[in-house]
């Protein structure tokens, strides 16, 4: 890893509201600069305990270095929100606790990461992944989700990113019609959590509108994603009144809306294909309002220099 510099660098996490969305990288790039190292629990499992150390020590210091790549990425390119991958530090939940205890042992080295991160002006967010459901109705389930959640925020907490939805942790609400368990659930998460967690709506569900009711009631923003809400509601544009609605019940969760985030996919073969496609052909006019926007499109940034082009210069002449 090379030296990294605090100096003469801007410290500001407020997006102005003068200034067009930021669009934001999704974990990798496609272009393969940016790829973190993984390893799965059945060949885990197969280690003597000091091997599984050895493995997890050389692979989260690989990884550590490849997100100081991701940041710098960021920087050349301009942009400023990176989500994380959700399989960062993996096995790091397990009961052996050697990955918990071995990311607070480089403690030191993730603190540099997130003071980087500030010092460029990125802003980091993390979406763990499909194994959180925390309206199950398996108490094991929603106990297994709380603990993948505190790893996660914990790992926030090492990284010295702030313990509110700038460095978000967004999820999606899981088993349909379990709306009061899952408000329970969120109410009485642990403030590490709680405090940087979020919902999204998806396509099957949760509607956008189902979705915000939970985050009416828990007191946590609501990350709309357009493309999740067409699908859902079978629309044919994106411009369809019901998308700008939602977007602006959505903001009205966030206690800054400077920090309001968004999601963007289009759809692979048809507008309402549920796969998303390599490129953004097609953006929510509404869009231009909100200042944060994850491109999760398969080109990664391909796909944000390709909105920069076009959709980002739409607006300029208004």
């Amino acid at each position: 890893m090379t030296a990294i510099e605090f100096d003469n660098l801007p410290n500001t996490q407020q997006q102005q509201k003068s200034t067009p969305p930021h669009l934001g990288l999704v974990c990798i790039t496609h272009d393969k600069q940016v790829r973190f190292r993984t390893m799965t629990r059945t060949r885990y499992l197969k280690l003597t305990l000091e091997e599984r150390e050895s493995a997890l020590r050389e692979l989260y210091l690989h990884n550590l270095y490849r997100l100081h790549d991701a940041l710098s990425f960021c920087q050349q390119n301009n942009i400023r929100l990176y989500r994380m991958s959700s399989a960062l530090f993996p096995l790091s939940d397990i009961e052996d606790e050697i990955g918990a205890n071995l990311l607070e042992e480089m403690s030191d080295k993730l603190a540099k990461i997130g003071e980087r991160a500030e010092a460029l002006n990125i802003r980091m967010v993390l979406h763990p992944d499909q194994f959180v459901v925390l309206s199950s109705d398996s108490p094991e389930v929603v106990k297994t989700s709380i603990k993948i959640l505190e790893r996660h925020a914990r790992t926030l907490d090492l990284l010295g990113l702030p313990q509110s939805p700038w460095s978000l942790m967004n999820v999606h609400g899981g088993k349909s019609q379990r709306t009061e368990q899952l408000v329970k659930v969120i109410l009485e998460l642990p403030e590490a959590i709680k405090s940087r967690l979020t919902l999204e709506n998806d396509e099957y569900a949760y509607s956008a509108s189902e979705i915000l009711a939970v985050c009416q009631q828990a007191g946590i923003p609501l990350v709309f994603d357009a493309h999740h809400h067409i699908c859902h509601e079978n629309l044919d544009s994106y411009d369809h009144p019901g998308v700008a609605s939602m977007l602006y019940a959505a903001r009205e969760t966030w206690a800054n809306p400077d920090w309001q985030l968004v999601h963007i996919s289009n759809g692979e073969e048809a507008f309402n294909d549920r796969k998303h496609s390599d490129m953004i052909t097609a953006m929510p006019s509404v869009y231009h309002e909100v200042p944060w926007i994850e491109v999760e499109a398969k080109h990664k940034e391909v796909a944000i220099a390709d909105l920069r082009s076009w959709w980002l210069m739409e607006n300029n002449h208004k």
